[in-house]
């Protein structure tokens, strides 16, 4: 529980780098040497990602990722021991339903989180994330259904065609003199979602970038998870204080302790 509740922490920290170190050895007469590249990326816009090579770390050191997956995937790391992605279509479809599912799940670490903090400081009170759907707000709960379901049928309407056909919802402003990039499916960029450019540039960097996102991603479901398990078994506090209960004392106050007698 408190380890989900950490790794969210390191989850929702913001991608705000534009440059990739990448650090490398290269054999000279015979002699390996280090050497240090900095890639800065430019304004140009890359659609395809650089597979990773061969030799890449894998989930258990040692084992040969299947055929499938290639290392053209973000966050490849050879791991599907039950072959669920050996279908190319079944591929790409998991592929973005795990990209979706990490980026909704950062936003619900980050809302949970946040008003936690804000209670904590006395910004609010009374703020439970699980019982936040109980809440009076602005309008009913029926209409805040009806709304959303709208706008998110809508967005995720679009989602489908561009997963369909890619590049069928382009949402960039069209100029005369510009032509603008192919975006991936999953990674619209542009001035909408990608205003500061860090999506752009040779493969390499966005490859990262592109890593870092599904890695933070996989951190914030499995904080998740551990939200809503603490919520089931230790309703009496929250996030926050779990969290600081076990860092005071690790050995009593962990996850097992939901299963033994107090």
């Amino acid at each position: 529980m408190a380890f989900a509740i950490a790794s969210a922490l390191t989850s929702t920290l913001a991608l705000s780098t534009s440059r990739v170190q990448n650090a490398f050895s290269s054999r000279v007469d015979g002699r390996t040497s280090e050497r240090l590249v900095v890639v800065r990326a430019g304004k140009e816009v890359s659609s395809v990602c650089e597979p990773l090579p061969p030799d890449r770390p894998m989930w258990f050191p040692g084992t040969s990722p299947p055929d499938w997956l290639d290392g053209s995937l973000p966050g490849d790391f050879g791991f599907d021991p039950l072959g669920l992605g050996s279908d190319p279509e079944t591929l790409r479809w998991f592929a973005q339903a795990e990209l979706i599912h990490s980026r909704w799940a950062m936003l619900a670490v980050t809302g949970i989180l946040v008003p936690e903090c804000l209670e904590r400081l006395g910004f609010i009170e009374n703020y439970s994330w699980y019982d936040a759907g109980s809440c009076e707000y602005f309008a009913d709960s029926t209409t805040l259904f009806v709304v959303q379901l709208v706008l998110m049928g809508w967005a995720e309407g679009r989602r489908w065609a561009d997963f369909i056909k890619p590049g069928s919802v382009d949402i960039e402003p069209q100029y005369p003199h510009k032509v603008n990039p192919k975006p991936d499916v999953g990674y619209p960029g542009g001035l909408w979602f990608d205003p500061m450019m860090w999506g752009r540039g040779s493969p390499d960097p966005v490859m990262v970038m592109r890593t870092k996102e599904i890695k933070n991603g996989r951190l914030a479901m499995l904080a998740f998870v551990g939200f809503c398990f603490q919520a089931t078994y230790s309703a009496s506090q929250n996030p926050i204080e779990n969290l600081m209960a076990h860092l005071a004392d690790p050995g009593h106050c962990n996850v097992f302790s939901a299963f033994t007698s107090q």
